[in-house]
């Protein structure tokens, strides 16, 4: 038995029986078991490669011996197209020769140069989450023929060199030759890029000049990729890789840059960040982690303290961290870091602290912090770009060009500057461009824009900065006040949604700098978007904070500000603490002799009496102003003012004096250009008497133009008026599970907005009335069931459900 000391049996299983090797002659290479387990499995090599995602030439090349050494995850890819047990599966990974032990095989035409094992792709220590479209498409691009150059583009911590991995890895099938990985984050010098990818390589070092040459030559008539990470600040190599990719007509490069290289060939992919739970309702844990970024950060935090649960009651907070960090791979990373010792709450509250903490040791220098990751993307950026990139932190929500171009650009540069330092910029990926209705429209990543904001702070001009922004945005809500009445107020309602945030910041600027007057104007001019687009507790806010912050104010501001308030506060359901707003307001403009003004003061005192239920004295007032609007040829107000009027005599039964009044609204808003939101005021009380007199048909029609203008300029409030006429009216018609469904997407589209769709009571029990009445006379024990389906549906399945009854189009008459 000594003897046999030598002498080590492996067992081998096969499906045949067993077979005993003696392991002092050799293991039976890779590719004769691989041939074997095919053929007993009764597959072709173009079958096998099928069910395993690879190429029947890469099977061949295995089979072989061209490919001695597969890699792991393609060994795991035949295990299981083969179906084989566990033990067949150790036993074929354990065919594979050990890298360290066998010399690689030179190629004819750089069989000196050779010297290392063919270099494959790191392995990263957690898996990649949320990428699965990106993979995808990367994939697809890579198994295209045609790539040459696939350039990842998109700001730093956004995933590009962990999606080139996996995406590298599951390509590898189409490269017969291999993958390599070259990382160029440490190379001080372009210079280095082309000896780094021939050290990858394996090439020996040869002479600088011929280096290109050698690499050329090793490569040519390969099919292989090479994955060159972190190009950005290397790119006077760009066209060495060019040379590369011309001179090796079979090679593929799949580059990570925050910038494309520009060269021949290139295709870019623009690395998108994780998608963003939804908050527009309180999310509950599957809604979180139904979202990429969400679950991103739940699965980090189990990673770091196994005990992290998602819950209800911290779905919320993980959501809107979600959110902060714009879907930042990295920022999330790191913030979930933290909840070993923050819980979600506290940790949003103290969210730049913890970007700012050390992340993983084994992640490279530059990405231990947010800021280290922000501070690499600066140090590439020349001084005019620096001095942009900083003043752009001002925005929110986003800015166009012709804002950056009075914002951003300073004193030192002109327009054209401005438009090539930006462009610049998106091509660094540290700003994102994106076609809009209104276009093209441009965004920092919120941690981006926080890094950007502290370097603005530490030039000394932010105060500057912050004057220009404020006064570009209250200058565009003055300008707004014509448009806003005009035939282009829809795209100007949606320009100022858009640039809501931008707004925002101006107002608060204005009131915290003393600059009442000027906000005054603004509010003067734009109060019907607030109005129209259901911002109006907000409006009525920035007016109440203004209004406090100015005791002193000029009369003319003081007027405006009050009227604003006024006027959204009625529009809120409140009466008694809006009329003496309204009355000092009108005073002053009587003062003033402001007939405009006091023209529209004298409308919103009217609504406001009108919701005293002081009906004579309310009445009055708004014929009072009626007729000063058409004195001073104001058809569009004074058809709003007469369309109000008229749910007086029709609250009292008199239905000949309410549709005299209605039918004289409807004919003066026809008449004027763009009165959309006016036409529906006198559209609404000819539906209610076409319903009380038993015309359901018309009251239907009247309805659903209503429905339709209010779409189109984005009244939700007017929506869903519209849509509790129409379910009052399909309750009288019989039709009582469309009228529970069109009142239960009523009720929730109310509770996401900031506003009373019945300010009156009379309006309140009538609905309440119809809503009981129908109710009754509803079978069994659905009518709940019923309800909340109309109330699960979105708000554009609500409005088509609304108009599929009778598929009306066009004006009603």
């Amino acid at each position: 038995m000594a003897g046999h000391s030598r002498l080590l049996l492996t067992w081998f299983g096969t499906r045949k029986g067993v077979e005993v090797r003696d392991t002092t002659r050799g293991v039976a290479p890779f590719g004769d078991r691989l041939r074997r387990l095919r053929e007993e499995a009764g597959l072709t090599q173009e079958e096998l490669a099928s069910r395993a995602g690879l190429t029947a030439r890469g099977i061949s090349d295995l089979e072989r011996g061209v490919r001695k050494r597969p890699y792991p995850h393609t060994v795991t890819s035949l295990a299981d197209a083969l179906g084989l047990s566990e033990e067949e599966r150790a036993d074929l990974a354990a065919a594979v020769p050990p890298r360290s032990r066998e010399k690689p095989r030179p190629s004819q035409k750089a069989s000196r140069d050779l010297d290392v094992p063919a270099p494959g792709l790191p392995s990263p220590a957690t898996p990649l989450v949320g990428r699965e479209r990106e993979l995808r498409e990367i994939e697809d691009f890579l198994g295209r023929s045609g790539t040459r150059l696939l350039t990842l583009t998109g700001s730093g911590g956004i995933g590009k060199t962990r999606l080139s991995i996996e995406a590298a890895r599951k390509s590898e099938g189409y490269f017969p030759d291999g993958v390599a990985f070259a990382a160029l984050a440490p190379l001080g010098n372009a210079e280095l890029v082309v000896p780094t990818i021939s050290r990858v390589l394996g090439l020996k070092e040869a002479a600088k000049l011929f280096l290109l040459d050698t690499l050329c030559g090793h490569l040519r008539g390969k099919r292989m990729l090479i994955v060159l990470d972190n190009f950005e600040h290397v790119m006077e190599a760009a066209p060495d890789v060019a040379a590369l990719i011309e001179s090796c007509k079979h090679l593929t490069m799949l580059v990570t840059s925050r910038a494309p290289l520009r060269v021949r060939d290139e295709q870019e992919y623009p690395v998108p960040p994780l998608s963003l739970p939804d908050l527009t309702n309180a999310p509950d844990p599957d809604e979180v982690l139904g979202s990429s970024s969400g679950r991103l950060f739940v699965e980090r935090a189990r990673a770091v303290y196994p005990a992290f649960d998602l819950t209800g009651e911290n779905a919320g907070a993980v959501a809107v961290i979600c959110q902060r960090l714009d879907g930042l791979p990295l920022a999330l990373e790191l913030a979930a870091a933290k909840t070993r010792f923050l819980d979600p709450e506290a940790l949003l509250s103290r969210l730049n602290q913890a970007l700012q903490a050390r992340g993983a040791q084994d992640l490279p220098e530059r990405q231990r912090t947010m800021r280290a990751t922000l501070d690499w993307s600066h140090e590439l950026l020349h001084g005019l770009e620096r001095n942009l990139f900083r003043r752009l932190s001002v925005f929110a929500g986003g800015f166009t060009l012709e804002a950056t171009e009075t914002v951003g650009g300073g004193r030192e540069s002109g327009d054209e500057d401005v438009l090539v330092l930006l462009g610049n910029l998106v091509e660094q990926s540290l700003v994102l461009a994106a076609a809009s209705p209104g276009g093209m429209r441009y965004r920092i990543l919120e941690p981006v824009r926080q890094y950007a904001l502290e370097r603005l702070e530490e030039s000394g001009e932010a105060e500057e900065v912050r004057r220009w922004h404020a006064g570009y945005y209250l200058a565009l809500g003055e300008r707004a006040g014509l448009e806003l009445k005009g035939p282009e107020q829809p795209a100007w309602l949606a320009r100022l949604e858009t640039e809501l945030g931008n707004l925002r910041v101006a107002i608060q600027w204005s009131i915290e700098h003393d600059e009442v007057g000027t906000l005054a104007r603004t509010a003067w001019s734009m109060w019907k978007f607030w109005w129209l687009r259901g911002h109006r507790d907000e409006g009525r806010r920035w007016m109440e904070e203004a209004l406090a912050s100015g005791p002193r104010l000029p009369a003319p501001a003081r007027a405006r500000l009050l009227f604003v308030a006024a006027t959204l506060g009625r529009a809120l359901g409140d009466s008694e603490s809006t009329l003496p707003l309204i009355e000092e307001s009108l005073t002053l403009f009587r003062r003033l002799g402001d007939r405009d003004a006091i023209a529209d003061a004298l409308s919103t005192a009217g609504l406001i009496t009108l919701g005293q239920e002081r009906y004579e004295e309310g009445l009055a007032l708004l014929e009072e102003s009626v007729d000063l609007n058409l004195e001073l040829g104001r058809k569009r107000a004074a058809a709003a003012m007469l369309g109000y009027a008229a749910t007086v005599p029709l609250a009292q039964g008199d239905t000949g004096r309410a549709r005299q009044l209605a039918e004289r609204a409807l004919s003066l808003a026809r008449g004027s250009e763009g009165a959309r939101d006016v036409l529906y005021v006198a559209l609404h009380p000819l539906a209610a008497m076409a319903s009380a007199e038993g015309a359901h048909e018309r009251a239907a029609r009247l309805l659903e133009e209503s429905l339709r203008l209010s779409v189109e300029i984005g009244d939700e409030s007017n929506v869903a008026y519209c849509l509790e006429g129409l379910a009052a009216v399909a309750a009288a018609g019989g039709e009582l599970e469309r009228a529970a469904r069109l009142w239960g997407a009523a009720e929730a589209l109310l509770e996401t907005i900031e506003v009373m769709i019945y300010p009156h009571a009379s309006d309140r029990l009538l609905r309440q009335r119809q809503v009981a009445g129908a109710r009754a006379r509803f079978e069994g024990e659905a009518w709940e069931a019923v309800w909340n389906e109309g109330r699960a549906l979105g708000f554009k399945e609500a409005v088509a459900y609304a108009l599929e009854s009778t598929g009306t189009s066009g004006p009603a008459r």
